[in-house]
């Protein structure tokens, strides 16, 4: 995996909310979809049961700052009592969708000069004279190319750090199983996707900012509730680190507000929570995934086109699209098989084609 050649072409600029439209920091603003896109048979794709996108649990469209689309379905599996109806009000698993929400924790803490991007990440496991691994950056953890011998594998349990960090031996402090892993690439020379990096870096903003429910306050004070992510709760191992590479719950319509912060530039309402330029950090590509050959940057995944679109992504399906030459959030929440996921990525993107007036 190389650095992506795109890393110095210029971004597509990010719209501003438009004159006279509320922030829904408590009630998203609403209106039709434009008359020119014909959602009717991309939702019923996309909700038959029996086709290759099913499960989905909930579709939010946001166009031009206001809510023209919903739609929820299915249940929610529960061991010990029948399924949970999927509604407006129900909170949905992010899985890795919660890397980009500490994509934008990690910039506040960067603004306020707490955090360095360019010096040696400030991790206890790699601070022993000699070890290779005090060189890596909390830039190359965040964009996934720190070198970590971290295998992301999901059907072996032998052969998989992420779920023996998810559910085996790491469980109790994940931040430290993942620290613990060799190199297995010089530090900026590999990209490797990586839950164990972002469990990493959360550890590292646990220490800052204190384990547990310190973490959890600047959480909801800092990020959620200035956006009106209500509905928003997190997950923290046994010792006091957010799982962001995994867990975090919201409703459908409050990852569209956490998509409306990123497509706003970091403002909300007028104020700006995130750093100037962090949106950008987050969305430029540096590396090319060979399996689809989709474009990382840091903690947001991105690609080639005319929409500048850059994306949060989930175990089964779950997708948090930007798109800010069509002033578009499409959030898609679901249980749709790996099997699928090509099916799945020409679904998002032909929603979001039909919003585009000049290719109709």
């Amino acid at each position: 995996m190389t650095v992506s050649p795109l890393a110095e072409q210029p971004l597509h600029p990010l719209p501003p909310q438009p004159a006279g439209v509320p922030w829904p920091t408590e009630a998203w603003p609403r209106a039709d979809p434009p008359a020119h896109a014909d959602l009717a048979p991309l939702m019923a794709a996309a909700f038959d049961p029996a086709g290759p996108l099913h499960q989905t649990y909930a579709v939010v469209i946001v166009h031009r700052g206001r809510l023209v689309y919903e739609r929820y379905d299915g249940l929610l599996p529960q061991w010990d009592k029948p399924g949970k109806p999927v509604v407006p009000e129900t909170p949905l698993l992010s899985w890795s969708m919660a890397k980009s929400m500490l994509h934008a924790v990690v910039g506040m803490l960067v603004d306020e000069g707490r955090l360095d991007l360019h010096g040696p990440a400030p991790v206890p496991e790699w601070s022993g004279v000699g070890d290779p691994r005090g060189a890596i950056t909390l830039q190359e953890l965040l964009e996934m190319r720190d070198g970590l011998d971290f295998a992301e594998e999901y059907v072996d349990p032998e052969a998989s750090d992420v779920l023996q960090m998810l559910f085996g031996a790491g469980r109790p402090d994940m931040a430290a199983y993942a620290a613990s892993r060799p190199l297995a690439a010089r530090p900026g020379t590999r990209f490797n996707y990586s839950s164990g990096t972002s469990n990493v870096v959360s550890g590292i903003v646990a220490r800052f900012l204190g384990p547990g429910e310190p973490y959890r306050r600047f959480l909801a004070a800092r990020l959620f509730e200035p956006i009106g992510m209500t509905s928003a709760t997190t997950v923290f191992d046994d010792a006091g680190t957010w799982v962001a590479a995994s867990y975090a719950y919201a409703t459908a319509r409050d990852y569209a507000r956490f998509g409306l912060l990123y497509l706003r530039d970091g403002i909300w309402d007028d104020r700006r929570l995130l750093p100037e330029g962090w949106v950008d950090h987050g969305r430029r590509p540096r590396s090319v995934d060979p399996e689809d050959g989709d474009l990382y940057g840091a903690h947001w995944w991105t690609r080639e086109g005319p929409y500048g679109t850059f994306w949060a992504a989930g175990h089964e399906g779950q997708y948090l699209d930007i798109c800010p030459a069509l002033d578009l959030v499409l959030v898609r929440m679901g249980r749709t098989d790996s099997e699928h996921s090509e099916e799945l990525k020409q679904w998002r993107n032909e929603v979001i084609g039909t919003f585009d007036d000049q290719a109709r």
